[in-house]
């Protein structure tokens, strides 16, 4: 209970001094009575955090910088720095959900680093919408196996390297009120290597590539896509990873999320969603469905529970407490399997959990979640809603 005391302590610490991308100015001393006193650092960090938030589109992009030390169960104690900006491609109409981007960074003690771009760029009157994310990171993590028996037995893991590098795309089209439709392209590197148990990936190659391609539908009525807080999403992806593609194995998946957010009193919404990803072929290790697809469950070791077929639902109030900062608690449940028809109640994995918000930018809040599950606890620092 102490370490983990200690690991929220050191978290909302670094909310309360954060690190940002400000250099003071210096110039030659000047009599305190001729001119105003020159603010210190601590001073303009504070200023600089109490604008930050107060949208400003006048030059285009509306960008703000934040970091500073975070733990997390799998990475440990690290250094992370992300640039969020907001902009809107038609500067007149003010009325318009903002398009989003993020530049990201991470390193840590554990030898995880990680550099990626996201972000949503919609066009004015909503009527093109794109989805991009592109990232590498290299990390020791630890690999469980295959099958559901290996992934509980937590003295069976391999300990190895992981490499990747991931690119994804959506570009979409309105085809009526708040619902998109559009073609999608993504690529998935891993090079998994220095595995302590290699027996544990059951002969599949350990350095895989993947191209998949395929399209996007989607109804989306929130009312932003940083921090929504009402409204409806439904996302349906479907995927081929053909061999022609030069993949190294052949399969296709389709992912659905279904979220809907619901405001329930003053400061408070309850945000629920299902996630599921089914993936059919020759599916390797690399490409499985993970047990937290849509984000939500933020309760166990990622990439321990995989399988072809994964689904989640979980349930999540957020409540505003004061000024720029906000709680939340979640619950849910999620499962991995084989098949839909090979889903039991024993593969059923709980999740409960609570966090921190801390309004960075409008509507684009820093968090901070501790989640509980079977056996198992993680705790996380990231950005924006986890769905």
């Amino acid at each position: 209970m102490t370490d983990q005391f200690q690991k929220i302590l050191l978290a909302v610490t670094m909310l309360i001094i954060p690190f940002a991308g400000r250099a003071s100015d210096h110039g030659d001393p000047l009599q305190a009575d001729t001119v105003p006193q020159r603010k210190n650092i601590i001073d303009r960090l504070l200023d600089y955090f109490a604008e930050s938030n107060k949208p400003d589109y006048s030059k285009g992009l509306d960008v703000s910088f934040i970091g500073g030390p975070h733990y997390a169960s799998d990475t440990k104690l690290g250094i992370g720095l992300v640039a969020a900006g907001n902009y809107l491609a038609d500067r007149s109409d003010t009325s318009a959900i903002p398009s989003n981007v993020s530049l990201y960074s991470d390193i840590s003690t554990a030898g995880f680093a990680l550099l990626g771009l996201r972000g949503t760029h919609i066009f004015p009157s909503d009527r093109r919408r794109i989805d991009y994310n592109i990232f590498f990171y290299s990390f020791p993590t630890e690999f469980w196996g295959l099958d559901f028996g290996s992934q509980r037995n937590d003295d069976g893991k391999s300990s190895y390297r992981l490499l990747s590098y991931r690119a994804s795309a959506t570009f979409m089209w309105r085809l009526g009120d708040n619902l998109f439709a559009g073609p999608a392209l993504e690529f998935h590197h891993y090079d998994a290597r220095k595995a302590q148990r290699p027996e544990l990936w059951l002969g599949q190659d350990m350095v895989t590539n993947t191209v998949g391609a395929g399209f996007r539908l989607q109804y989306d009525s929130r009312d932003s896509h940083t921090g929504p807080a009402t409204g409806w999403l439904f996302v349906l992806d479907q995927k081929f990873c053909p061999r022609f593609l030069s993949n190294s194995y052949a399969f296709s998946f389709t992912a659905l999320r279904l979220a809907r957010y619901t405001p329930l009193w003053r400061g408070g919404v309850l945000a629920a969603q299902v996630a599921g990803r089914f993936a059919y072929g020759n599916v390797c290790w690399s490409m499985m469905s993970n047990l937290d697809e849509g984000g939500g469950m933020r309760s166990y070791y990622e990439g321990r529970y995989r399988d072809k077929c994964a689904l989640n639902v979980v349930a999540e109030l957020r409540q505003h407490v004061w000024r720029r900062s906000g709680v939340t608690f979640w619950a849910g449940a999620g499962v991995v399997t084989p098949a839909v028809e090979s889903v039991r109640w024993s593969r059923v994995l709980p999740c409960v959990g609570l966090g921190y918000r801390w309004e960075f930018k409008k509507r684009c809040n820093v968090r901070l979640d501790y989640g509980i599950g079977r056996g198992s606890s993680s705790f996380s620092f990231n950005i924006n809603e986890a769905f």
